[in-house]
């Protein structure tokens, strides 16, 4: 089962921090990712959580 992340991410398009629930990735670097989709806008969102 995939983990998942709730919590605020920000929104570059809206500029303002949006409640969101996401799936948490690892990134080419080892830091652990959330994304997730804006729920006003449609946008990809990111949120850098720290390393696996």
């Amino acid at each position: 089962m995939a983990e998942t992340y709730a919590g605020e991410f920000y929104c570059v398009k809206c500029k303002e921090k949006r409640e969101a629930e996401g799936d948490v990735v690892v990134s080419e670097s080892g830091r652990r990712m959330a994304k997730a989709v804006c729920p006003v806008c449609g946008t990809k969102l990111n949120r850098i959580l720290g390393k696996a």
